[in-house]
């Protein structure tokens, strides 16, 4: 029995398997389904069908193998195939890391106060607490421990345990298992324990599950950096990674540019910034943890199953979280409203309080996604008969964005996730996308390589100087160049200034215990921790002993 089951309690299977397909046809029963329940049947159909002919494919080679040499030692084969993967899992574990306990942590954070759908009136923003505990034995085995997390909840954020152990394997073939044989035995060689009742393995078969990868991405995130500590520690600083990046996706539906109903899913969300490396810097706007062949599809594809017409697509200045090595930035598109009087948008996956892409060895997390801006009943026509200059980007100002300089209309400034009212033909809308965690102390950074990325648009000339403390001058031709004298001088300011401000972790631990003490937490804050120590016994008494207080102390309020 998988070690996924052996950790969740009888019941912990939520999920509704049901048959898709009978001998080599998908059942006309669940055809139907999908086409009633689904927007846009056609692809998930079509993908069932792949799904068949796949296992047809399979099903035909292996008993041609069997035929040539016999079924008897092909169920040897099999056993042994499973066996070597579980030991080749261990091993390599044993190579590249040191066995202990790891902990790590992140959060992710959802507000939908005040916005149009139904939201319980007692849960209209969500704030997760996602703490993660992996343990490597001296064997190799390796235990990831989700308890301390929050209960599922009312939106479609929450995971299967079919779901959670994907995550873990995706996570593993990509940074581990590179020679692409991975079987039920590496499977044997890890455990993991996802408590009933939360978001990692739902005691309700209703609850929705539709977009598990917004609480799964930052979730096995902290594992891939959980997995670079060991690496680190063993000395193999080259396999560090910062980890996978949340990937806001637009979803859309209405009337489409040919008169038609439509719905969709915006694919170019596939195409984020990593987090950096322990070598060098992340990949632009380059990759995404669940799908590693990233690829943001061109744009004339794009414009072709949505009523919308890009008017810019460009990099994020500052979207990677800064570093030694700082993480791949993100971008940003812009689109026109065309031909259509009823384009419903809507934004998922979106955490826009709280940091979901952490750093590492003391680099920066990641900025949190922008807020969505769009004009609606723009001016955007006029002005182009005119000919007049156009607002591609809404620019990197922070008090008066581009689109407000130039176009008239009403301005929308909107934090995520985007659910407001149809937009229209003549309305600009603009969505940005996440970049990566940092990697190492920022005042470590090369600062011709900070120039280079002034120059290109990664970053701007005011956080080269006061992030990273390297100061930049014009060359003949009027491009940045690091000015390395001021460079060096800065940075000494700067390590004065940290000395000056730091205070000892004892001291800092006496304040916050206060607090603690006193419930001083913002609503969304107090109540995850509430509803983590109602849940987990084990939580609530870790979470008393670190803070030093009584067996019996529970934050004040109501979930």
């Amino acid at each position: 029995m998988s070690a996924l089951l052996r950790n969740a309690s009888p019941r912990a299977c939520s999920f509704v398997p049901r048959k898709s397909a009978k001998t080599t046809r998908s059942r006309r029963d669940y055809v139907i389904r999908c086409e009633r329940n689904l927007r846009m049947p056609i692809y998930w159909v079509l993908d069932e069908k792949a799904k068949v002919a796949a296992c047809i494919d399979m099903r035909e080679n292996v008993k041609q193998l069997i035929e040539e040499i016999g079924l008897e030692y092909w169920q040897r084969l099999s056993k042994e195939f499973i066996e070597e993967g579980r030991r080749a899992q261990l091993a390599r574990t044993r190579q590249l890391t040191v066995p202990g306990i790891y902990r790590g942590h992140t959060f992710y954070g959802h507000v939908t106060e005040g916005k149009p759908g139904f939201q319980p009136l007692a849960d209209p923003n969500w704030l997760y607490n996602i703490p993660i505990e992996m343990e490597i034995t001296s064997e190799g085995k390796i235990r990831l421990d989700f308890d301390g997390t929050q209960p599922w909840g009312y939106h479609s954020m929450n995971c299967t345990p079919a779901g959670m152990d994907g995550g873990m394997f995706v996570t593993l073939t990509q940074h581990m298992n590179f020679e692409g044989l991975v079987n039920d035995g590496a499977w044997l060689a890890t455990e993991i324990n996802i408590p009933h009742g939360t978001w990692t393995n739902p005691d309700n078969e209703m609850a929705a599950t539709a977009t598990s990868w917004a609480l799964l991405l930052p979730a096995y995130g902290v594992f891939q950096r959980l997995l670079s500590r060991g690496f680190i520690a063993r000395g193999f600083v080259e396999e560090a990674f910062v980890g996978q990046v949340n990937s806001p996706m637009i979803e859309m539906g209405g009337t489409s540019q040919y008169g038609t109903g439509f719905g969709m899913a915006h694919f170019e969300c596939a195409a984020a910034g990593s987090g950096a490396l322990a070598i060098k810097d992340g990949l632009d706007t380059a990759y995404v943890g669940w799908n590693p062949e990233s690829d943001m599809g061109n744009i004339e594809i794009w414009e072709q199953n949505m009523p919308m017409v890009y008017i810019g697509r460009s990099i994020v200045p500052n979207s990677g979280g800064a570093g030694k090595y700082r993480g791949g930035c993100a971008f940003i598109s812009t689109w026109l409203i065309n031909k259509t009087d009823h384009l419903r948008l809507v934004t998922s996956e979106h955490s826009s309080r709280v940091f979901d892409n952490g750093g590492l060895c003391g680099g920066y997390p990641a900025p949190t996604c922008e807020k969505h801006h769009a004009v609606r009943n723009s001016d955007i026509h006029e002005r182009a008969e005119r000919r007049e200059p156009l607002a591609h980007t809404p620019g990197t100002d922070p008090l008066v964005s581009d689109f407000e300089r130039i176009y008239k209309g009403e301005q929308v400034w909107e934090e995520g996730p985007y659910i407001t009212r149809p937009h229209k033909a003549g309305d600009i809308f603009s969505h940005a996308y996440n970049g990566g965690g940092g990697f190492g102390d920022v005042l470590e950074r090369d600062p011709i390589k900070t120039a280079w990325d002034v120059e290109n648009g990664f970053l701007t000339r005011e956080a080269a100087e006061k992030v990273f403390g390297i100061i930049l001058k014009e060359d003949a031709e009027g491009y940045p160049q690091a000015d390395i004298d001021a460079t060096v001088a800065r940075r000494a300011e700067i390590r004065r200034e940290r000395m000056r401000k730091a205070i000892p972790v004892s001291e800092w631990m006496v304040r916050e215990q206060l607090r603690v003490k006193a419930s001083d937490f913002a609503p969304e804050v107090a109540k995850m921790y509430r509803s983590a120590m109602k849940l987990s016994p084990r939580f609530s008494k870790d979470f008393r002993e670190f803070w030093g207080l009584a067996s019996d102390f529970t934050i004040a309020g109501e979930n």
